[in-house]
C-alpha cells in the first residue's frame, strides 16, 4: 500500500469502485508483481490507480489485514509529480486528501498503528 502524506499532512485516500466487504475507502496499493519490490509495486499503483509518480522512500511495516486476511506492506512515498485523480474508473471511483483528524470517516476501524505515526509525523526520517 502506498502511504502518500502532502505538504499539508493529508493522506491520500482512494475510493474504491466496488467495496471489499465494508472496506470502501483504502490507501492505493495492490498485489506485488513478479520480480518486483513492495516500493516498486506501491509506486506502481498509485500511478495506475491516482495517477500521481510517487518514489518509495521507507518501508512502514507489514501485517495481516485483519479484515481481509491478506498480507499487507506498508510504503512511505512522496509524490514527484501529477494531481490525484481517480486514474483508473474501473477500479477508483474518487480519491480525497484526508487530515489525520478525519480518517474516522473515511475507515472507521482506523489504519495501522506504524502508518498512523508516519501520517501524524511521529514515523522517523524517510531514507
Amino acid at each position: 500500500m502506498a502511504v502518500i502524506v502532502d505538504v499539508d499532512g493529508r493522506l491520500l485516500l482512494i475510493q474504491r469502485r466496488v467495496a471489499e466487504r465494508d472496506l470502501a475507502w483504502a490507501l492505493p496499493g495492490g498485489k506485488i508483481e513478479n520480480g518486483e519490490s513492495p516500493g516498486e509495486a506501491a509506486a506502481r499503483e498509485a500511478l495506475e490507480e491516482t495517477g500521481l509518480r510517487v518514489r518509495a522512500s521507507r518501508q512502514l511495516g507489514e501485517r495481516v489485514h485483519p479484515d481481509t486476511g491478506r498480507l499487507i506492506k506498508y510504503v512511505a512515498c512522496r509524490v514527484l509529480a501529477g494531481e490525484a485523480t481517480a486514474a483508473s474508473p474501473r477500479e477508483v471511483s474518487a480519491v480525497a486528501w484526508v487530515l489525520p483528524g478525519e480518517l474516522g470517516q473515511y475507515i472507521p476501524r482506523g489504519l495501522y498503528t506504524p502508518v498512523l505515526a508516519y501520517v501524524a509525523g511521529a514515523g522517523g526520517p524517510d531514507l
